[in-house]
């Protein structure tokens, strides 16, 4: 094996018209080494394999089942050529398999890795890109659903945290995130969610339809596996993974939505993008983005959850307490809140309305309970109360009775009391030690 200056040495020997014999004697190694080396045969720095590839003998089998079928799994082609006197470990199998690249490319099943790619022109104001991001073991407890707003032509990304991805959450996310941009472009670029895409088409689900219309916005969604077609909300979703979600200290959903808001309008808006005016922050090139004005109230879609009654009589919602009737603790009610309204109902399993509040400030850590409510629960505690004496629990209380004549019982299952008189045991022992002596004695005479 030549080394790389070897090599060198050899290529600027042969071309100033050295033989290969003088060369293999100048650098001392084999002719046929120098011959292969300058052939291009042998890569310098790397040793020539001379064990013999134990897949040559199975190509032509392989070939064929890859014409048969070019998604077969490498397990399954393993199970095929053992019997047939393959004698290598699986994993040799599926590296021998991948360095002979014997598998035909499928065009449909490749990724984006390793395709020609081209910048797409984003126009200001033109499009934003919406994504979800989960994270399971929240600290709070459950999962942590994030909908991500980016505006691919400055990058500036905003997200609130959501309890569920069904629609109405959705759409309430939308809502949220476009008032934190400030406004709306004229096109939202979604993948194929099943909440605003029909499956299967291009078209939107007709349940979403108006809602796009409330906010005068086009809905496109994504070419199926093109992810890099909405690429800039997907770097959104890998730099907050990165640098707001993995160092966040948050414990509440309220506070982790407090910490959101202040890292995009921090950090992520400081970040540096180049221009042809020069270099810009994220922000400021946001901030000349002409977007659509929003509607002054959000569209009016229903959210609805479940809670279960606390021991206080109380049910929670986003960070603070609703009062219900007293005597449904441990029960499941349904709460209802429509987008835009300030109340928010609570409903049996039923779904008769027990009771409807104004909604507090979410994360405010308010009890809001209605005067007949405290009425009613406060008769309930002071009816509970009692001026009884309460019981002595130091006091001495001897087995009674009734305890002594079962325990009687149980003793005269157990058989006759045996009796062990120490002084007729004294005197078995002294007898018995006597005796041996005596036998002793006589033995020894």
């Amino acid at each position: 094996m030549l080394t790389q200056g070897e090599d060198v040495e050899a290529q600027a020997l042969r071309s100033r018209g050295w033989s290969i014999s003088a060369i293999a004697r100048h650098l001392n190694r084999d002719p046929k080494t120098i011959r292969a080396y300058l052939a291009g045969d042998r890569v310098p720095g790397r040793r020539a394999d001379t064990r013999p590839d134990p897949l040559v003998p199975f190509v032509a089998y392989l070939s064929a089942r890859f014409v048969d079928d070019p998604h077969l799994w490498a397990t399954a082609l393993f199970d095929e050529v053992v019997p047939l006197g393959y004698g290598g470990s699986y994993v040799s199998f599926a590296r021998q398999l991948r360095k002979a690249g014997l598998r035909p490319h499928c065009e449909a099943c490749a990724g984006v890795s390793g395709r020609d790619t081209i910048e797409i022109d984003h126009p200001a104001g033109e499009e934003m890109q919406w994504d979800w991001f989960e994270r399971r073991r929240a600290p709070w407890g459950g999962t942590a659903y994030v909908l991500l707003g980016t505006l691919p032509h400055s990058s500036r990304v905003r997200g609130v945290l959501a309890e569920s991805l069904d629609q109405p959450h959705l759409i309430e996310g939308i809502d949220a995130v476009l008032r934190r941009h400030g406004g709306t472009p004229r096109v939202w670029r979604t993948d194929r969610l099943a909440t605003v895409i029909v499956p299967g088409t291009r078209d939107v689900q007709p349940s979403f339809a108006p809602m796009a219309k409330h906010y005068r916005a086009i809905v496109e969604p994504c070419p199926p596996r093109r992810g890099n077609r909405k690429g800039a909300v997907e770097s959104s979703v890998r730099y907050l993974c990165g640098r707001w979600w993995r160092t966040m200290t948050a414990t509440s959903p309220e506070d982790a939505q407090r910490s959101l808001d202040a890292f995009c309008a921090g950090p992520g808006d400081a970040r540096t993008r180049r221009t042809v005016a020069g270099p810009v922050t994220v922000g400021a090139l946001a901030e000349a983005e002409p977007l659509l004005a929003l509607p002054a109230a959000p569209y009016p879609a229903t959210l609805s959850v479940t809670r279960t009654v606390g021991d206080n009589a109380a049910v929670a919602f986003r960070g603070n307490s609703y009062s219900v009737p007293p005597g449904l603790s441990g029960s499941v009610l349904s709460l209802s809140h429509r987008l835009g309204t300030g109340t928010v109902q609570v409903a049996s399993p039923a779904g008769g309305v027990l009771v409807i509040h104004r909604l507090a400030p979410a994360g405010a850590g308010a009890l809001v309970r209605t005067a007949a409510h405290r009425d009613q629960l406060e008769r309930v505690v002071l009816s509970a109360f009692t001026t009884e004496r309460p019981c002595e629990r130091k006091a001495n209380r001897a087995p009674g009775e009734s305890a002594r004549a079962e325990a009687a019982k149980l003793l005269s299952g157990l058989g006759a009391e045996v009796v062990i008189d120490l002084a007729r045991y004294g005197e078995l022992t002294t007898a018995a030690t006597t005796a041996a002596a005596s036998i002793e004695t006589e033995a020894a005479r």
